[in-house]
């Protein structure tokens, strides 16, 4: 039996979704918390499979969590979308507006999504973006900086990965796509790299809380414990695919 717990907050959708779940008769069974406080408890008590925020505020859950855990923590968004009865999963990082500024934490945050994906029988297909096309140098240092930064991180992954001698990450694939996150995604990468978290975020309100393309949450990279973040807004069916989600990944682990 994998056990997860909720938390609920204003938005009631995920205690609808919750009882959808323990209603299914399936090995799972998720109980519910209403406060940060508790969630966090929940998450470091080796007593449960996975947490999944649910409704309740970002902020001091992911505070609680850096600290604790006391190295990078990061967000990746995971996105199912449906065209033509296939299937298209990506990753969406980084989306927490402080995280990934620097070139080392986004290395890093592209080693840990590209493990992911191999967890999920996923090969790993990192896009990368920045703030212009490629032939945009020269318009101000503002996109100048952002397209060096976006080539110095594709030539720094595809060093690592080309010479990869013990992250068993060897047959990542790296593009930089600059500015043309439509192409990024028209070629189905499944990881989608961002140049900063501004931008992750409204990229992800843009295709999920707009476009209704189909979210499954944020997986938390960086820790073995399996925390899955939520938008406060989002609907049932958004809950139940983050719960699912969890369910998926506690189970791989067990």
């Amino acid at each position: 039996m994998i056990k997860l717990v909720a938390g609920i907050g204003e938005n009631k959708n995920i205690l609808k979704a919750v009882e959808k779940i323990n209603n299914t008769g399936h090995d799972l069974e998720v109980d519910i918390v209403d406060s940060e406080e508790q969630l966090f408890e929940s998450l470091i008590s080796n007593k449960i499979d996975g947490v999944v925020r649910g409704s309740l505020p970002s902020s001091s859950i992911m505070k609680m969590i850096k600290e604790y855990y006391n190295k990078p923590i990061n967000r990746a968004t995971y996105i199912k979308e449906e065209r033509d009865n296939n299937y298209y999963n990506f990753l969406l990082t980084p989306v927490g507006i402080d995280e990934a500024k620097s070139l080392d934490e986004k290395i890093g945050l592209a080693i840990e999504s590209s493990r992911f994906l191999k967890s999920m029988n996923l090969k790993p297909k990192i896009a990368i973006l920045s703030f212009g096309r490629e032939d945009d140098h020269g318009r101000n240092d503002f996109i100048d900086k952002s397209l060096k930064d976006s080539e110095i991180l594709y030539n720094k992954l595809v060093d690592i990965f080309r010479n990869d001698g013990h992250i068993g990450l060897s047959d990542v694939e790296v593009r930089n796509y600059y500015i043309l996150l439509e192409k990024a995604i028209r070629e189905k990468n499944n990881l989608i790299l961002c140049p900063d978290g501004v931008v992750g975020n409204i990229i992800f309100r843009s295709l999920v809380l707009l476009n209704s393309w189909n979210s499954c949450g944020a997986v938390t990279l960086g820790i073995d414990d399996v925390f899955i973040d939520t938008s406060r807004d989002q609907s049932v069916d958004g809950y139940l695919r983050s719960l699912k989600l969890a369910y998926q990944i506690a189970k791989s682990k067990n």
